[in-house]
C-alpha cells in the first residue's frame, strides 16, 4: 500500500512532514474497504468546521457556569459555597457516565454488529472512552472535595465512591486493550468486547445509592418521578453546566478522533514506506 500526500497549495509534501503542517489532505488510494474508509474520514476531518462553533460554544456557557455559579446563585443551606460544587459535579457525572460511555456502548455494538460494521464506530468509542475518564477523575475529585465538608474526610469506601473507582479502573484498561497490536478489525473486535464488560458497571453505579446503604446522597437532580428537586436560578445555573458538559464532551471527542485518523495514516504510511525502502534495497542487491 502507498500513501500519496497532497498539499492544499498543490505543492507535494513528505509525509514526515505531515505533523507539522496544518494543511495537508493525506490520500490513500482503496486497496481494501478498511482503506478505503480511512480515506474517506480523513477527507471528511478537513472539512470540519462545526467543531470550532462547538468549541467555542462549550467555553462561553462554561464560562456563563461560573459567573451564576460564583456570583449570582446564592450559597446552598448548611453547605455554604461549598455547595456551589452542585453545578460542576453532577454535570460532570452526567458527562461521563452517561453521555460518553453511553456512547461508547452503543458505538461498540454498532461495530459488533454486521450490518452497521464500520470502523468509524471503534474510533467514536474510544475517543468517548478518552473523553469519559477525563470527565469520571474530574467527577471523582469534585466528589472528594464535597465529601471533606459533608462527611469530614476526603475519601471513603463507599458503595457509590467505590464503585465509581472501579469503573475509573475499567476504563482505563479498556484504553490500555485499544493500544495492543493486531489488524484494524481484529482490534476492534476486541475493543468493544471489552468496552461491554466495562459498561456493565454503570448501572451498578447509577443505582448504588438505593441497592446499598451509602453516605451519598439520592439523586440531586431529578426526583424518582423525574420532577426537579432544585428551582429558580440554581436549576437554571445547572441546566447551562449540563449543556456545557455536553458541548465540551463533543468538541473533545470530534478532536480526538481526527488525532486517531491521522495516527491510523501515519502507522501506514511508515508500513508503506519501510516496505518500499526494502524493496529498494533487494533491486539493489540484484
Amino acid at each position: 500500500m502507498t500513501l500519496e500526500v497532497n498539499a492544499t497549495k498543490g505543492n507535494s509534501e513528505s509525509y514526515d512532514q505531515i505533523p507539522n503542517v496544518a494543511h495537508v489532505e493525506p490520500r490513500l488510494p482503496g486497496v481494501s474497504q478498511e482503506d478505503g474508509e480511512l480515506d474517506s474520514a480523513l477527507r471528511a476531518s478537513y472539512h470540519c468546521r462545526w467543531r470550532t462553533i462547538v468549541g467555542v460554544l462549550g467555553l462561553l456557557t462554561t464560562l456563563l457556569t461560573l459567573v451564576l455559579g460564583l456570583f449570582v446563585t446564592p450559597p446552598v443551606q448548611v453547605l455554604g459555597n461549598t455547595g456551589r460544587l452542585l453545578y460542576v459535579h453532577p454535570a460532570l457525572a452526567w458527562g461521563a457516565l452517561y453521555l460518553a460511555f453511553g456512547t461508547t456502548t452503543v458505538a461498540s455494538l454498532l461495530w459488533l454488529w454486521k450490518r452497521t460494521r464500520s470502523l468509524f464506530w471503534d474510533r467514536v468509542a474510544g475517543a468517548s472512552a478518552e473523553v469519559g475518564a477525563l470527565f469520571l477523575a474530574l467527577t471523582l475529585i469534585t466528589g472528594s472535595i464535597w465529601g471533606r465538608t459533608t462527611w469530614g474526610v476526603w475519601w471513603t469506601w463507599d458503595a457509590r465512591l467505590t464503585l465509581t473507582a472501579v469503573l475509573l479502573v475499567l476504563y482505563l484498561g479498556y484504553m490500555a486493550v485499544r493500544s495492543v497490536g493486531g489488524s484494524p478489525s481484529a482490534k476492534a473486535t476486541r475493543n468493544s468486547i471489552t468496552a461491554l464488560i466495562a459498561a456493565v458497571d454503570v448501572p451498578i453505579v447509577h443505582f448504588s445509592v438505593d441497592w446499598w446503604n451509602t453516605l451519598h446522597q439520592k439523586a440531586s437532580v431529578l426526583t424518582p418521578n423525574l420532577n426537579l428537586r432544585v428551582h429558580g436560578i440554581i436549576a437554571v445555573t445547572m441546566g447551562i453546566s449540563f449543556v456545557a458538559v455536553t458541548l465540551i464532551w463533543v468538541y473533545l471527542v470530534r478532536l480526538r478522533y481526527e488525532n486517531m485518523l491521522l495516527e491510523q495514516a501515519k502507522e501506514r504510511a511508515y508500513i508503506s514506506i519501510s516496505i518500499q525502502e526494502r524493496l529498494k534495497e533487494s533491486e539493489d542487491v540484484k
